[in-house]
């Protein structure tokens, strides 16, 4: 079967299910040796190995495509219908999976659409994924990538994929952008070995409460004279004719004190830490590990001599200044830490920030549910689709499970109020794990609740924050966040995540970035690797704001980095002044352009809306800021 509308032709292979695709003077093929199938309890079945399938073409006012049906699997009636189909306005491939009847199978993964062949051995001919910042994968590059390799199995509107798609750009410039526009049960697999020669990706789909439920569809949108610049504002293009491009300029015209975010250094620090002896992180042999206190008095002496030594305007970030400690009892975290001055230390800090014309934010959660929680009601918990009830000990706190995001913007108002009624006035707020976790799903009656609801009500948080004047703050960055999210913990580039001696999945680039730079603040680590790279360049390429103090909450996870592998800097602050300079000067810029300077991934230049350029060479760990 063959179709075109609007510059672009679909051919269509009714045997094996393959598809080609012309435009722009272009062709793009699925690959050949991938079977499309289901995987589900009993079995894993091919597409084809559907008793009955029919294809039709079918035309409608806005488009051309094929409408197919597959029917009985497996012994059982279970039936879906494909439709892939030409976009009149745009000349866009929409490919739509459709449940039909789903009795006789629980489906657990849907692989469809197939990848693209992609496998010709150029160093030129890239794949593009957001696994956090963004990696661009040259077809030979040495170091195997697939999918277990990535943060969350690829699942998007998480670490593992911060904006739902992939792209891949041929050396000849031609490109496409797969957009998943029902991505919240869905992911991308990836398949690169060692030095290439291919790279395949495609997308995958789960259930949501037990069943395929809904229409899941990827937008395959086909460019020329593409580079990954390109493929970004495409995106962005895309976003914003949706109504989700949420700039900081219209985030600050309701909170104007987003503007006095902008150019400051970042102090993370805390107050008290409790290991459980259920937990994971609990040193039994090194008892005096498990537990700490800093006093309020004793941070809000810090802040002072910080200012004294000349470290300018600063945003504190405080963990575990709550009763229970760092990772504690959440969401019953109240009051303000007794043994390091209680409510009156804590305001006393507060205004001693503000005194010094520095703000102030609190480390909170509203995710992680503890046994040890006073209120604790595991009916209040999430139950997975089989009614259990997950259940693990990794953090501080112990015992947890997780609390049903239906509820979590009650405790969020609860938890705010009391706050506010013991005189600590908030600038901004950091609630964990909700932009860098995946949405949780939750099969109680009492609050069902899918993947997608639970990213709204998690939105529902950041906006009682932003109602309030407290600029709202989570872990990383996620698509979905977009526009109620003013700044984040960190949005990193994956190999910042590991140890620095382990290989890298392709050349980093600011993909996230390229798209929303202008819409959240990012503060960016600023160590040096030993005979590696120095960190405060991504933060110069990335128009971001720099941490001048980073204490992690635990060794060896989330970034950090032991002293063996980070140089000592003599002149942090002098850095920081560096890079909180150019993060006011452009930190409410579009990143309009990124590039490899002479076609060399060790050379990389950022220009911004302003016509301000800054270019790092990591040959020789400098850089150089230019308008």
């Amino acid at each position: 079967m063959e179709f075109s509308v609007s510059g672009t032709t679909v051919r269509f292979d009714e045997r094996t299910l393959q598809f080609a695709i012309a435009r722009n003077g272009a062709e793009w093929s699925t690959c050949a040796d991938f079977t499309p199938q289901l995987t589900a309890n009993q079995g894993t079945f091919a597409f084809t190995d559907a008793v009955s399938i029919s294809h039709e073409q079918r035309e409608t006012g806005t488009g051309i495509g094929v409408h197919s049906i597959y029917t009985g699997f497996g012994h059982s009636a279970y039936a879906f219908a494909t439709y892939v189909w030409v976009e009149r306005a745009s000349g866009d491939v929409l490919f739509e999976w459709i449940p039909l009847n789903e009795q006789g199978l629980n489906i657990t993964n849907v692989a469809w659409p197939a990848p693209f062949a992609f496998d010709d051995a150029n160093d030129h001919d890239a794949t593009l994924i957001t696994h956090e910042q963004g990696v661009l994968i040259p077809n030979t590059w040495p170091t195997a990538v697939t999918t277990k390799d990535i943060a969350f199995d690829g699942r998007y509107e998480t670490a593992g994929g911060y904006m739902p798609w992939f792209a891949q750009i041929r050396a000849d410039a031609h490109a496409y952008i797969a957009i998943c526009e029902t991505p919240w049960n869905a992911g991308y697999s990836i398949d690169h070995p060692e030095n290439g020669p291919y790279t395949h990706v495609g997308t995958w789909f789960e259930p949501s409460l037990g069943t395929m439920d809904y229409r899941r569809v990827v937008r395959y949108r086909f460019l020329d004279n593409a580079d990954h610049t390109a493929v970004c504002k495409s995106y962005r293009d895309y976003v914003n004719e949706r109504g989700r491009l949420r700039t900081l300029a219209e985030k600050a015209a309701r909170n104007p004190s987003v503007r006095d975010l902008i150019g400051r250094s970042w102090v993370h620090v805390g107050i008290k830490t409790k290991v459980q002896p259920d937990s994971s992180f609990f040193d039994p042999e090194h008892p005096d590990k498990n537990d700490s206190l800093v006093t309020f008095a004793q941070r809000t002496k810090q802040m002072r001599t910080l200012h004294d030594m000349g470290a300018g305007r600063l945003y504190m970030h405080l963990d575990g200044w709550a009763q229970p400690g760092y990772d504690n009892a959440h969401p019953d975290y109240l009051p303000a830490c007794e043994e390091a001055g209680g409510w009156e230390g804590m305001k006393a800090l507060v205004d001693a920030v503000h005194d010094q014309g520095d703000i102030f934010g609190t480390h909170d959660q509203y995710r992680d549910y503890y046994f040890t929680a006073k209120t604790f009601d595991a009916n209040n918990a999430i139950r997975l689709a089989d009614g259990t009830m997950p259940e693990h000990a990794r953090w501080a706190g112990g015992h947890q499970t997780y609390l049903c995001a239906e509820l979590a913007p009650d405790y969020v108002r609860r938890n705010f109020a009391e706050i506010a009624a013991h005189g600590v006035d908030l600038d901004c707020a950091y609630l964990d794990v909700f932009t860098c976790n995946e949405g949780d799903e939750c099969s109680n009656p009492e609050h069902r609740m899918t993947r997608r609801e639970c990213y709204e009500r998690r939105a529902e948080c950041f906006e009682y924050l932003l109602s309030h004047g407290i600029l709202s703050s989570s872990e990383e960055v996620s698509d979905w966040a977009v526009p109620s999210l003013v700044f984040c913990h960190y949005a990193p580039y994956d190999f910042q995540m590991r140890s620095p001696a382990q290989p890298r999945q392709g050349v980093p680039v600011p993909l996230y970035n390229l798209v929303y730079h202008d819409c959240v603040i990012e503060p960016w680590m600023m160590e040096r690797v030993v005979d590696g790279d120095d960190y405060m360049l991504y933060a110069l390429l990335n128009g971001g704001a720099p941490y001048l103090i980073r204490d992690a909450a635990y060794v060896g996870v989330d970034g950090d980095m032991d002293d063996e592998q980070r140089a000592r800097t003599e002149n942090d602050i002098e850095r920081c002044h560096q890079v909180a300079a150019f993060h006011e000067r452009v930190g409410m810029q579009e990143l309009v352009r990124h590039d490899f300077v002479d076609d060399d991934p060790l050379v990389q230049r950022s220009v911004f809306a302003d016509g301000t350029a800054v270019t790092c060479d990591f040959h020789t760990q400098t850089y150089c800021i230019s308008e």
